[in-house]
This record gives structure tokens, C-alpha cells and sequence, in this order.
């Protein structure tokens, strides 16, 4: 594979992130104009799309814990890669049609950076760490199994605050359920049950999962949300 520079990679994403995809509709770019107000810290090493990532980097093992998977987790199956499509009522007034293209029929796209600043969940959190709860639990918005855990090791701010900088909610490796998540040799992070979840992209610190939170929106079946 030819090298390409820094500054290539930075504008053959920037020319990716310019055009529209199948999540693009006019509402959204505008709550996402919105949200660069909000967080303009969002850096241009995460801002480069996930899916340009992909077309550069190949195959790789990650640092343990981080569990590796295969590829044919993501098999084509009865709805997509997964047996059933996404719950209706997701948490945080996550959208039900952006959530089941991109766990379902989706292996590169990502919801914009930033629309998780649009749903409530940076409220949601920020009670429930003036309740004196420590952590939230995302589950699998098709499976409703467990997938994250977190804040881990941190404070609830400290969490918002890596997410805010990266433009989607970051995970670190104690914070996942490896029981019910998988990363694939491109980055690739997925359920167990074929959901696609976002991508590994370590940086200094480690591993560092950058998950779209349309597909940890899920409530737990059969029990209370923790």
C-alpha cells in the first residue's frame, strides 16, 4: 500500500464528510452546524469519517483486552447483519430509521459527529450523576444485551468531555462488556449479534472506541435500565 501524507488523509475526508450520504437530510446538517457551536473542540483527527479510515488501514490484531472477531459476525442475516431490526423506543430520543441503517445495512458510515449532542443524553447523564449513580449502562439497540459500561476509571464530566472532543460517545477497553463486543481486524467494532457499532481508533491512551450512540440506545430486555 503507497503512503499517504497527513494532509491527504485530511482532504480525502474532508471531501467524504462534504458529500452527502444516506443519513444526510437537511435537518441534520443543520442541527450539526448546530452542534460545532456546541462543541467546537471536535478534533480533525476523529472528524475524518470512520469510513475513510477504512479504505486506508488493513488488517490488525489490537491490544488485549480487546477481544477480536470474525469477519463473518457480520453475515448477512434476516434484517440486514442482524437477526431483528432495531427496538421502536430508543433511549435518549434516538432517531428509529438512522438507527436500523447503520446497525443493520451499514459496515463504514457513522451518525454525524455530534448527533448525540442532539438527543438528551448529555442531560440524561449529568442527572444521573446528581442522583450519585457512577455509571451508565448502553445496550445493544437490536439485542438489548449489554455493550458498554461507563464512566470507568473516570467521572461522568471526564467521559462527556473525551466523547465532546472526538464527536461521538468514546469508550475505553474497561468500559466495554467483551462478553457481547467484538472488534474486527479493520477496526470494525460490533455486537456479537451482528450490530454494527462504530470503530477502534487508539490513540495515545490506548484503545478508544467511538461508538454511534444510535446503536447503544437499546433497553435491556426483560429488566430495569441501569
Amino acid at each position: 500500500m503507497p503512503r499517504h501524507s497527513h494532509s491527504s488523509l485530511l482532504l480525502l475526508a474532508s471531501s467524504a464528510l462534504g458529500s452527502a450520504s444516506a443519513f444526510t437530510s437537511p435537518a441534520t446538517s443543520t442541527a450539526l452546524r448546530r452542534t460545532i457551536a456546541i462543541a467546537p473542540t471536535t478534533t480533525a483527527t476523529t472528524t475524518r469519517s470512520m469510513s475513510v479510515l477504512d479504505a486506508f488501514f488493513g488488517k490488525k490484531e489490537f491490544a488485549s483486552p480487546c477481544v477480536m472477531g470474525e469477519e463473518s459476525i457480520m453475515s448477512p442475516k434476516a434484517h440486514g447483519t442482524s437477526v431483528t431490526p432495531v427496538q421502536k423506543d430508543l433511549r435518549w430520543k434516538c432517531d428509529y430509521e438512522t438507527a436500523d441503517r447503520i446497525c443493520n445495512f451499514n459496515r463504514h458510515y457513522a451518525e454525524h459527529a455530534g448527533y448525540w449532542l442532539t438527543t438528551s443524553f448529555v442531560e440524561d447523564a449529568r442527572t444521573v450523576a446528581k442522583e450519585g449513580k457512577k455509571e451508565i449502562t448502553f445496550y445493544d439497540s437490536n439485542s438489548g444485551k449489554p455493550l458498554f459500561v461507563a464512566p470507568k476509571g473516570r467521572s461522568m464530566e471526564d467521559f462527556l468531555k473525551e466523547s465532546g472532543s472526538h464527536g461521538w460517545p468514546s469508550f475505553r477497553d474497561e468500559e466495554v462488556v467483551w462478553e457481547n463486543v467484538r472488534c474486527l481486524g479493520d477496526g470494525e467494532s460490533v455486537s456479537v449479534d451482528g450490530t454494527h457499532l462504530g470503530h477502534n481508533l487508539p490513540d495515545s491512551s490506548g484503545n478508544r472506541y467511538c461508538i454511534n450512540l444510535v446503536s447503544v440506545a437499546g433497553r435491556p430486555v426483560g429488566g430495569e435500565e441501569e
